[in-house]
């Protein structure tokens, strides 16, 4: 196996790293404050266009991805070191779906890059958290979990022309005769079982071709190879039909092959605006000669444009190759340049409340990246820590809004994953000193 154009990927970021908890003792300095440093962050994992890559194969064998996590903090204000962050190579045009079909990103362009999952935050230390009211906090921050993504890539090949027709029809021999491309050829349907690539070369234009293997009636609705390959036309600027014009099938001819693959490629949709030739293939076989020229101008009455070819005697190769480098820099030409792109940035309202809270049954539910973020942050087995969450909350009008909502002591709040009791704290946040690692407001409790 070579080629694979589509697989499941499993990524997981790093943890960010915990903070530390400690002060700074030395002779004559028993209590020197705190020096607890932060943790690092965990590493990304990131996809990134690469021009060397041409298929998925590496994801096939190894679906797992993850990066390393952040270091924790450690005394004497050292903080820990980073997670690596892992960049995977993907070809051009590969499509990043997430396991709900929506698609979450279009990679085109060499360098293109898209954060598939963000490292967590690193937690941080006692040094980091103290205040002038606050002089030697007992705890410090948790590092928060890396983020967890299971997407599938699909890659569809960047072509200037795609080559579509019957198993057979002699698409392989055309991008053998007019590139350097060597495909696999033999006399049987469905020689060709993954898209084949060529570059053809015509005066100062060079561009791209691909074949669709296995098209034939139902391969829209998946029957054949046909389903597996469609998509490899999606992305190109214009359609050549290759017909074998010598096919001794007793139910075929050049123009029911024609319409049975437009049939497919209507089905298929989204191609309508391509730009078709037709290629009557194998006119070196004399039935094949006769039968091209009484279709062609059946074909041609249809709009569209007829060459007659043979890919073995490499009659009218030259023609078809300047034909395709016409139709190919027409079609380039029509695409708007590089002034016209332009990068649309959605920035967060300024006045977007940072939290909601809804009721799921009885219980309020706080959601919001802040509250989750510091609900995982917090070492909940330390009262300290879990007041000054219960600050944090208030300061941003948590509380204020549960008993606008009418919540009476000892509701159930759930935030992230963490469900609890509210009892209120009243509008006092600041921090009232005991022992380290204690808060007074759950003393009895």
């Amino acid at each position: 196996m070579n080629f694979v154009d589509i697989v499941v990927l499993h990524a997981s970021a790093g943890d960010g790293g915990g903070g530390c908890t400690s002060v700074h003792r030395e002779k004559f300095k028993p209590l020197g404050g705190p020096d607890g440093g932060d943790g690092g962050r965990g590493g990304d994992v990131v996809l990134e266009v690469d021009p060397d890559v041409t298929t998925l194969i590496d994801f096939h064998f190894h679906p797992h991805q993850k990066a390393t996590s952040g270091k924790p903090g450690a005394g004497n204000w050292r903080n820990g070191a980073n997670g690596t962050d892992i960049v995977l190579r993907v070809p051009e045009g590969t499509v990043v779906k997430s396991t709900e079909g929506e698609i979450l990103a279009d990679l085109m362009g060499p360098g293109t890059r898209f954060m598939l999952a963000k490292g967590g935050r690193a937690g941080l230390g006692n040094a980091s958290l103290a205040t002038p009211k606050r002089k030697a906090p007992g705890f410090a921050e948790l590092g928060e979990p890396g983020v967890t993504r299971d997407v599938t890539l699909e890659m569809k090949i960047v072509a200037d022309v795609g080559l579509v027709g019957f198993p057979s029809a002699g698409k392989s021999s055309i991008i053998a005769v007019i590139s350097a491309a060597r495909p696999k050829i033999a006399d049987y349907p469905f020689t060709t079982l993954v898209p084949n690539l060529g570059v053809v070369t015509v005066g100062d234009v060079i561009f791209t071709v691909a074949d669709v293997p296995g098209l034939i009636p139902g391969a829209s609705a998946g029957k054949g190879l046909g389903l597996e390959f469609l998509r490899h036309i999606e992305r190109t600027k214009m359609l050549v039909h290759v017909i074998d014009s010598a096919t001794m099938e007793p139910d075929r001819d050049p123009i029911s092959d024609l319409a049975a693959i437009e049939a497919e490629l209507s089905a298929y949709g989204g191609l309508e605006d391509r730009p078709r030739i037709v290629v009557l293939n194998k006119v070196d076989v004399p039935d094949g000669r006769e039968l091209a020229e009484m279709v062609k101008v059946q074909i041609e009455e249809m709009g569209l444009k007829v060459l007659l070819c043979s890919a073995a005697t490499r009659e009218g190769v030259q023609e078809l190759k300047y034909a395709l480098s016409d139709m190919v820099s027409a079609a380039r030409a029509a695409e708007p340049g590089p002034d016209a792109t332009r990068i649309v940035l959605r920035p967060r309202a300024v006045d977007e409340a940072p939290f909601e809270i809804v009721m799921d049954e009885d219980v309020y539910v706080v959601q919001g990246g802040k509250p989750e973020r510091w609900v995982m942050q917090t070492q909940f087995g330390n009262d300290e820590a879990v007041g000054y969450l219960a600050d944090r909350l208030a300061k941003i009008g948590v509380e204020a809004k549960l008993l606008a909502m009418g919540a009476q002591p000892g509701a159930s709040v759930r935030i992230g994953n963490w469900e609890f009791d509210w009892e209120p704290t009243g509008d006092d946040t600041d921090f009232r000193p005991t022992r380290r690692g204690e808060d007074a407001r759950f003393d009895g409790r």
